[in-house]
């Protein structure tokens, strides 16, 4: 009885044993293909430029430093244009716009399109100050708007342009632009 009991028993085990070692089998083999697959992946990084402070987007509101920043950039964007980007710069100003501004800002825009094609006018824009306020979403940027002509320069001006923003759903759009009404003009040619 004793070796039935014992016969029994290294059957078991062996059961055990092959069972585990198919399953080791099956493991092995599902982890090849899963180092196969990603190994053949495109791969996703997600770059963070260089930040003074953390942004975060919140359902709240807007915070300055993100508002600040998108503004400078569309001050650069919007503000600085050749003849030989004028259909980059009309495409990438509706980009950032919200979709129910998109009529009649690109009437405006393409007005200045229009104008600007087939000449050698190039606007320039440097920032020298910003005003921010989180709650109206209104920036206000001031600068030095250069205006050349072929390579003369015709004029150099002070002047300041307000940005308006809508923030719906994490997104903040723009919603309008333009120099601001009584500005105070500083010539030099």
């Amino acid at each position: 009885m004793d070796l039935a009991h014992s016969h029994a028993i290294g059957q078991r085990v062996l059961r055990q044993r092959n069972l585990l070692a198919l399953l080791a089998a099956m493991l092995g083999a599902l982890s090849l293909v899963l180092l196969l697959v990603a190994g053949t992946r495109d791969r996703e990084v997600v770059l963070q430029p260089l930040l003074t402070s953390p942004l975060t987007i919140s359902s709240s509101g807007v915070s300055k430093d993100y508002l600040e920043m998108i503004t400078r950039d569309a001050a650069v964007l919007t503000l600085n244009r050749t003849p030989q980007n004028l259909e980059y710069w009309l495409e990438s100003v509706l980009a950032i716009a919200h979709p129910r501004v998109h009529g009649a800002l690109k009437a405006d825009l393409l007005k200045i399109v229009d104008e600007q094609r087939g000449s050698s006018i190039v606007q320039v824009f440097s920032i020298r100050s910003m005003r921010i306020d989180t709650e109206a979403l209104v920036s206000e940027v001031t600068g030095e708007l250069i205006t050349i002509v072929g390579n003369k320069l015709v004029s150099r001006e002070a002047r300041t342009f307000r940005y308006t923003w809508e923030y719906t759903g994490l997104s903040l759009k723009l919603i309008g632009f333009g120099m601001v009404a009584g500005d105070k003009q500083d010539k030099k040619s």
